[in-house]
């Protein structure tokens, strides 16, 4: 099939090149002429596990191309994805200036019938908004349907391929059918396609971001508890998790979620609710319980060594959001690191894929940068753990605690063994264990 990706961001970058792998034909546009360059080099912009061989592997096989151009793109294009982003506004709604607009210029592009596909995260209505903006410059006949992603970052080709279920919205039986049809070779094993309205396809993408926020939100306000009753948060996880209704996944207390999805999906779906005059409470609070979370390691250090940290050096390991991925919006880390300047100490930071991110659009070099792990901790007051790489999860515990000035860790996503740490002579810090 011939397919156009319009946006070369993760979603687009993931769903051109996943399609391509697949047989079809694919071309992926973007505005942006030095990304475009950079991709027909090869230059992945993200970090994405896969993602650099596979996208080599359909250029070189002639399956994936890039342009600036939507003439060239979308020419004889059968099913045009839009994958461009949809940032917040202040007033936490979904900003859909960019969708809109590369609507307009399919519209304007198109040379027969083609499917539009909503891929983007956006909220209730916006086919409906999609199908005017490309109507007011169509020639041809097309159908907007809605397929939200549901990929996880650091996991997404994996997700994109074997998906654990595929939603599609469509009002039309010939898009219906051709969606079903693209997305064949993906579900082989038995996994469903979903089709239902568009309406509920839109509203699905953002209740199961809200759903999974929800949860992350839960264990943390349980996990405070057990600080203070003195139980532990990895006990109640599996207490819990071991009932069939609840599961075990998406149980684990840390210090919030972050990310370009769970924040931005959390507060529009809540703006989408006040538009339409309803209060949704219980994602306003799990908005304000993971904004909390995000200072409670500063607090923990704060209590160990007092408010005042001048005179103090942390060593941080994990600066992106979640493992994985390069990616640090609305990341933890910022916010403890950032939390940290503010009472005066100093910051060594390690990243394995995040620093160059970090000192490019967020923390610049008010903080230092340490080559390897073990480079951060040497003469710091303290460790604190943020991102759970697997690299950090068994360290030599012993170079470790010399390489600290004082023996003190603050994990801030429980992957140590409290008990090993304190046999070895730490000070350990967990949340809520």
């Amino acid at each position: 099939m011939r397919i156009a990706v319009v946006g070369t961001g993760y979603v687009g970058l993931v769903a051109g090149t996943c399609f391509a792998e697949s047989g079809n034909s694919v071309v992926c546009v973007d505005i942006d002429q030095a990304k475009i360059e950079g991709l027909k080099r090869g230059v992945v912009p993200i970090y994405e596990p896969g993602l650099e061989e596979l996208l080599a592997r359909n250029v070189r096989d002639g399956r994936l191309s890039f342009t600036t151009s939507y003439a060239e793109g979308i020419a004889r294009a059968e099913v045009v994805f839009i994958a461009v982003g949809t940032p917040p506004g202040e007033d936490g709604s979904a900003d859909l200036k960019y969708v809109l607009s590369a609507a307009r210029e399919i519209g304007r592009h198109i040379t027969g019938y083609v499917v539009i596909v909503d891929k983007s995260t956006v909220p209730v209505g916006t086919a409906q908004k999609v199908a005017a903006a490309a109507r007011e410059f169509a020639q041809h006949p097309f159908d907007v349907v809605s397929n939200p992603e549901f990929l996880k970052e650091g996991a997404a080709i994996d997700d994109f391929l074997k998906p654990d279920r595929v939603v599609i919205g469509a009002d039309s039986k010939r898009a219906a059918e051709i969606m079903e049809e693209l997305y064949a070779p993906f579900v082989r094993t038995g996994n469903p396609i979903l089709q239902m309205d568009i309406a509920s396809a839109e509203l699905t993408k953002y209740a199961a971001n809200a759903m999974l926020a929800t949860r992350i939100s839960f264990m943390n306000e349980i996990a405070n508890i057990c600080l203070r009753v003195g139980a532990n948060i990895d006990n109640v996880r599996k207490g819990i998790g071991s009932d069939a209704r609840i599961g075990s996944r998406f149980l684990f207390a840390g210090v919030g979620y972050g990310g370009s999805c769970f924040p931005k999906d959390v507060q529009a779906i809540v703006r989408t609710a006040a538009e339409l005059g309803y209060d949704f409470q219980i994602l306003k609070a799990v908005e304000a319980v993971n904004e909390r979370q995000k200072r409670l390691l500063v607090e923990l250090v704060q209590q160990h060594f007092g408010p005042d940290l001048r005179g103090k050096r942390f060593a941080v390991w994990g600066l992106a959001f979640k493992p994985n991925t390069d990616d640090m919006r609305e990341a933890p880390a910022i916010v403890v690191i950032e939390g940290l300047l503010a009472a005066g100490a100093r910051v060594t930071a390690y990243d394995p894929e995040a620093m160059d991110e970090c000192r490019k659009r967020h923390l610049g070099d008010r903080i230092e940068y340490a080559e390897v792990p073990m480079a951060a901790l040497d003469g710091a007051d303290a460790l604190v753990l943020v991102t759970e790489w697997n690299e950090f999860r068994r360290p030599d515990f012993e170079a470790v605690k010399s390489a600290l000035k004082t023996p003190v860790v603050f994990d801030g996503r429980n992957i140590y063994p409290r008990a090993t740490l304190e046999r070895l002579g730490f000070t350990y810090y967990g949340i809520g264990c």
